[in-house]
């Protein structure tokens, strides 16, 4: 297996336990778009949030709103509620993430938090987790030509921004939903790694075409150093 230098890794789910919160953040969103809570539209537009974890929110609200002036309404919304959640303290690193994120650097990788948010909740999200300085290069969608998963994007403009790693197949993309795995698949990463402290199950991370299915991302820093070894 050729050697990792470049590990891109999602936020929410992933590095970070949300409890919930993106529901709550979307009931907050279908709110302010007139959906009543509890009818068939909220219910089938919940479902739909749920299927699409790790996909730009920009782009979910696009298909549940149509119209770019409603969507970008609800979008807006969504972060504005979901800004207000971290800010009140519910956003919490999931157990030894900041450890592993350290334990990757410290073997030579070169780590990237990226995230299917707008930059303003990512940062949000760094700063009341203290991560500001963790890692070298974040990105959000916008940061990718508008593009989030399951495009390949924000993993080849990782790879291109930090100079890491000389060949996609030297990157591992690790995340804990189906677009997460299918962003790597494209992206040509050499490790495609599913996490289960997230949205979706072992069998969903697979069938995206998840190379390896890991318990958490602590596991993560262990599984590398394998591959190096390979």
């Amino acid at each position: 297996m050729t050697d990792i230098r470049l590990v891109v890794l999602d936020m929410a789910g992933t590095t970070v336990a949300d409890g919930g919160l993106v529901e709550r953040a979307f009931a907050a969103a279908a709110a302010e778009m007139g959906v009543e809570p509890g009818s068939a539209d909220h219910t089938e537009k919940l479902a739909y949030v749920r299927a699409t974890m790790g996909e730009s929110k920009i782009s979910v609200f696009r298909h549940l709103f149509g119209q770019e002036g409603l969507a970008r309404r609800a979008n807006s919304a969504f972060e504005k509620a979901y800004g207000e959640l971290v800010d009140g303290g519910h956003v919490t690193e999931l157990p030894g993430a900041r450890a592993a994120i350290e334990e990757l650097r410290a073997d030579g990788r070169t780590v990237v938090l990226t995230t299917g948010f707008a930059r303003v909740t990512q940062d949000a999200i760094l700063d009341a987790l203290g991560w500001r300085e963790l890692v070298p290069l974040t990105l959000c969608p916008a940061d990718a030509a508008g593009r989030g998963r399951p495009y390949p994007d924000m993993a080849l403009t990782a790879f291109l921004r930090t100079g890491a790693a000389e060949d996609v197949r030297q990157i591992a993309v690790v995340g804990d939903t189906s677009y997460d795995m299918l962003g790597g698949v494209r992206a040509g990463a050499g490790v495609v790694a599913g996490v289960l402290t997230g949205a979706h199950d072992g069998a969903a991370l697979r069938a995206a075409g998840a190379t390896h299915v890991l318990g958490s991302v602590s596991e993560l820093p262990a599984l590398l150093r394998g591959a190096d070894t390979a």
